[in-house]
């Protein structure tokens, strides 16, 4: 971003805030005034007086709500240095960000707030549809951006509408009076938000912002790692849905949590739990029916497996009405079985790949046995649960755990090798050394140093004063000297002298190491023409000053039999040319993920268990993160058949910002899926 642009986009949420002190008190002036015409037109007197209860008490915390508003609002925007200017701020709601696990953690009161939330900013979002388009081209221009990423937008509805239920939640009032103000003020807020931004629209066009551009991507394509939905479910063409409307979020956590009661089957005498019992069944019903259907419209798995699990249908009905919240448990043998499926049936991207028809067969004649009827439904379900963990797990292979064994060694080595980097730099002959010896001292030669100390730690006797790790650091002094002409030219003598021995160890070294020869052989060459410019100076040189040093990007490095056994990916320089990975944009970022991207370096870039579709020069290789390094410097991949690929914490990201790595599936399906079931209950409410 140019210095000129951050300085208009800066300028302009500063304009925001100046313009919030006119619009928010215009809002609940708007409210005020709704309120005392609903409470006039208000035929119920239970009505009338909750609308008036309501009035009065805006009268009273008005100017609060204001001051609040526009602090909590000041606080969600981003500082001059990229992170948000007040305490930590929640993410912005969004379905794509409701989960099972949330709702089940939820108390009623969260519950009926997340759909308050929902309906509010669907108000909002419908009033400035159209404004909000030319508002975010013109932001995303202001801050030098060519192509338009909507969530970069740190003022757009979501972030308003999450800052005013933050402000109404630090006031002291009953929820039904904050349902009031909240059904009572949406339409006017989506209003003045909508005139925000025709107001910011128009300020930044004349500053001479020019307009960043739409880009239209394929969405079965273009899935990112950079949100909370990658890796999400993708689904396949299908009929309409028909009515979801039985299912709302407060009985979908109430079957959650074992509070569905008898208020919502209003029944006398003996026939309470049995109308009880009738809601849950119903409710179990339309979950698992929701969850299968997401699962087996997924196109990440192959039709005939989604199929075989589609079968399954029947089975998980009589589940449900044994067991109405097995599908939140996850250690229910029904569960784990899907689970198992869906993981394993990840591996394939085509019914010929190896491994696939064995999966297929061990999971239709599963399929099988559990279609039959029968009380044993639940033993035959562990039966069959056990049958599937014959198929072959990219976790369990023998060339995995000598892969897991030898990039244990290499962090370890690597992690020493840095240590031992920092010790060459801190010498105080260091810094005069030509930086071709500098580079090589603080890479390979450390690496020489740190293998040669592990062997020895590994006798467990103390190092005698002739072992390799002794002697590769005692050559430094010489090898510093000999490559200063300005030393070395003062002394040829000793510089013929000790130039055989050096060369001698720092062969024997870089030979410990399996140190590629060409590598080895350029380096010997500048040295070696150092040596010579310095033996046939005529006179003595000027010593040099000491000079910067920008040594290479940390990475790790591996011999050449530890990248053989571990599939080791170095090429990062290589284009991707499969059409499937070009021209596809990630996902809209959330604000916040874009605000956290660097501190967010620091912590794996994936999680153990993704599933991604890895790029190599013999086409799309379908892989499993299997195993993350202690440290986080090493990640290795698994295939279904067997195949290992590994590759360093940099590398990994390289691979990720190229479009070579595509996550499949990030989580699990069955979570996705439901997941999926939760934002379809929220949606449901929001209608209802």
């Amino acid at each position: 971003m140019s210095s000129v642009s951050n300085s208009v986009y800066d300028v302009c949420l500063q304009e925001a805030l100046v313009r919030s002190q006119e619009w928010v008190p215009r809002w609940l002036a708007g409210l005020s005034q709704n309120l005392r015409s609903n409470e006039v037109t208000a035929v119920n007197a239970q009505d009338k007086h909750t609308y008036h209860t309501a009035r009065k008490a805006l009268e009273s915390f008005g100017d609060l709500i204001a001051a609040r508003f526009i602090e909590t609002l000041a606080q969600s925007l981003p500082s001059h240095d990229g992170g948000p200017q007040g305490a930590t701020m929640q993410r912005p709601m969004s379905l794509d960000r409701l989960s099972l696990d949330d709702l089940e953690l939820m108390d009623d009161d969260q519950v009926h707030e997340k759909v308050e939330q929902g309906r509010v900013l669907q108000i909002v979002k419908m009033a400035v549809d159209e404004e909000l388009v030319a508002f975010n081209s013109l932001l995303c221009g202001a801050q030098g951006q060519a192509i338009v990423r909507a969530d970069a937008n740190p003022l757009r509805p979501e972030v308003i509408v999450q800052t005013l239920m933050r402000a109404l939640e630090t006031l002291h009032v009953d929820p039904a009076i904050r349902s009031s103000w909240l059904h009572g003020g949406a339409v006017v807020l989506g209003q003045e938000i909508q005139q925000l931004y025709r107001d910011l629209s128009a300020w930044l066009s004349r500053q001479g912002v020019q307009p960043a551009g739409y880009v239209v991507t394929q969405t079965a394509m273009t899935k990112s790692v950079s949100s909370r939905a990658a890796g999400a479910p993708r689904r396949a063409p299908s009929a309409p849905q028909g009515e979801q409307g039985l299912l709302t979020l407060d009985h979908l956590h109430r079957l959650l949590v074992g509070n569905l009661d008898e208020k919502d089957n209003p029944a006398t005498g003996t026939g309470h739990a049995g109308a009880g019992a009738e809601m849950v069944n119903s409710l179990a019903a339309e979950v698992v029916t929701l969850m299968l259907r997401n699962i087996t419209e997924d196109v990440r798995l192959l039709p005939k497996v989604r199929a075989m699990l589609g079968s399954l249908k029947p089975t998980l009905l009589r589940m449900a009405r044994d067991e109405p919240r097995f599908f939140a448990d996850r250690q229910n043998p029904a569960r784990r079985l899907l689970e198992t499926i869906t993981e394993r049936g990840l591996a394939f991207t085509s019914e010929q790949d190896e491994g696939f028809s064995d999966y297929a067969k061990l999971v239709r004649q599963s399929v099988k046995v559990l279609q039959q009827e029968g009380p044993d439904l639940a033993s035959r379900l562990e039966q069959q649960l056990m049958r599937l963990g014959q198929v072959a797990s990219p976790t369990r292979t023998p060339a995995r755990g000598i892969a897991v064994q030898t990039l244990v060694k290499v962090e370890q080595r690597n992690l020493l090798a840095q240590r031992v980097a920092t010790e060459i730099e801190a010498r105080n002959d260091f810094a005069r050394a030509p930086g071709v010896v500098r580079r090589f001292l603080t890479g390979p030669w450390s690496q020489v140093v740190a293998q040669a100390r592990l062997e020895a730690s590994a006798t467990g006797l103390d190092m005698p004063g002739d072992a390799p790790a002794m002697r590769y650091m005692a050559i430094l002094p010489d090898l510093l000297w000999s490559s200063q002409l300005a030393l070395a030219s003062r002394n040829r003598p000793r510089l013929v002298k000790l130039i055989p021995q050096l060369l001698r160890t720092l062969r024997e070294g870089l030979a410990s190491i399996d140190y590629p020869q060409a590598q080895a052989e350029t380096f010997f060459q500048a040295l070696m023409g150092l040596h010579e410019a310095a033996y046939k100076a005529q006179q003595p040189l000027t010593e040099s000053e000491p000079s910067r040093f920008e040594p290479d990007e940390d990475d790790a490095w591996l011999r050449p039999a530890e990248a053989k056994d571990t599939g080791f990916i170095d090429d990062l320089g290589v284009v991707p040319t499969q059409p499937a990975f070009e021209n596809t944009q990630p996902l809209q970022r959330d604000w916040h993920d874009i605000q956290q991207e660097n501190a967010g370096r620091s912590r794996l870039p994936l999680e153990v268990g993704t599933w991604v579709d890895l790029w190599r020069d013999e086409g799309a290789l379908r892989c499993q993160l299997t195993w993350a390094s202690p440290h986080g410097t090493m990640f290795l991949f698994n295939s279904a058949d067997g195949r290992s690929v590994s590759l360093t914490q940099r590398g990994l990201i390289h691979t990720l910002e190229s479009g070579r790595l595509r996550v499949v599936a990030q989580h699990g399906m069955v979570d996705d899926a439901l997941d999926a079931v939760a934002r379809q209950a929220w949606i449901n409410s929001l209608k209802a």
